[in-house]
C-alpha cells in the first residue's frame, strides 16, 4: 500500500486524505504516513468488529435455550438522538451544508502577520488604500450578502436540533427532545453536569456537549 501511495502525486493523496477527513498539510512523505497510519487503524478495526460480531453469535448460542432470560433488561442509552424534522427543514439543512463547503474563510485584515489578529475573528477592513477593501486578488476574502445560508435552517445545529442552554436541571423540563437539544454552559460544575447527564438521559434529551468523562 505504501508503495502505491509513493506513485502518487501530492494533489491525489490531499485528495485522499480530504475524503478521509484528515489534515491535508505537510511534505508528501507526512501525507503518505498519514494515510498509511489511518488504513491501519481500518484494518484493525475491521478485525475488531469480526471478533465482537463472532462474540455476540457465541453469546447467542448460549443464551438460545435459557428459559430464565430476563427479557425487561434495561436498553441502553443512546446518546445522539435525532432530531424530528419535516421535509422542508432537511432539504434546507443539506442545502446549507452544501452551501457552506463552498464558502471561503474569512480572515482579518493583516491576519498573516499578527498572530492575536489570527486568532480572532473577522472585522471589516478600513482604510482608503487597504489592499482587502479594494478587493486585491492575494488577500482575503470580504463578507458580502451572497455568502448568507438558508433562512429556514439558521440557527440549527448541524443535526436539526434547535439549541437551548442549560445551567441547572429545572432548564431541562422546557426542552422539547424532538427538536431541541441541550448545551450545557461552561461555568457548570462537574458534579452539577453529571445530574444533568443522568436527568437528560431520562428524558430522552441530546446534549450537545457531554463531555465523555462524566
Amino acid at each position: 500500500m505504501a508503495d502505491d501511495y509513493d506513485n502518487m502525486t501530492v494533489a491525489e493523496l490531499k485528495e485522499l486524505l480530504k475524503e478521509q477527513g484528515l489534515p491535508v498539510s505537510g511534505k508528501k512523505a507526512d501525507l503518505i504516513e498519514r494515510l498509511a497510519g489511518a488504513a491501519e487503524e481500518e484494518d484493525a478495526s475491521v478485525e475488531e468488529t469480526e471478533a465482537a460480531s463472532d462474540a455476540e453469535e457465541n453469546d447467542d448460542d448460549f443464551f438460545e435455550d435459557d428459559d430464565d432470560w430476563d427479557d425487561d433488561e434495561d436498553e441502553v442509552h443512546v446518546a445522539k438522538q435525532k432530531p424530528v424534522l419535516d421535509e422542508a427543514t432537511q432539504e434546507a439543512l443539506a442545502l446549507r451544508a452544501a452551501q457552506k463547503k463552498k464558502t471561503p474563510s474569512f480572515r482579518r485584515t493583516e491576519w498573516f502577520r499578527y498572530k492575536r489578529l489570527s486568532r480572532s475573528g473577522w472585522r471589516a477592513p478600513h482604510g482608503m488604500d487597504n489592499k482587502q477593501r479594494r478587493n486585491f486578488k492575494y488577500r482575503g476574502s470580504l463578507v458580502r450578502v451572497g455568502h448568507g445560508k438558508v433562512a429556514s435552517a439558521r440557527g440549527l445545529h448541524p443535526s436539526g436540533f434547535k439549541e437551548v442552554m442549560v445551567h441547572n436541571l429545572n432548564d431541562l423540563e422546557t426542552i422539547d427532545p424532538e427538536t431541541q437539544a441541550a448545551r450545557i454552559g461552561r461555568t457548570v460544575g462537574g458534579r452539577k453536569r453529571e445530574n444533568i447527564h443522568a436527568r437528560a438521559d431520562e428524558l430522552g434529551i441530546r446534549i450537545l456537549n457531554r463531555r465523555r468523562n462524566v
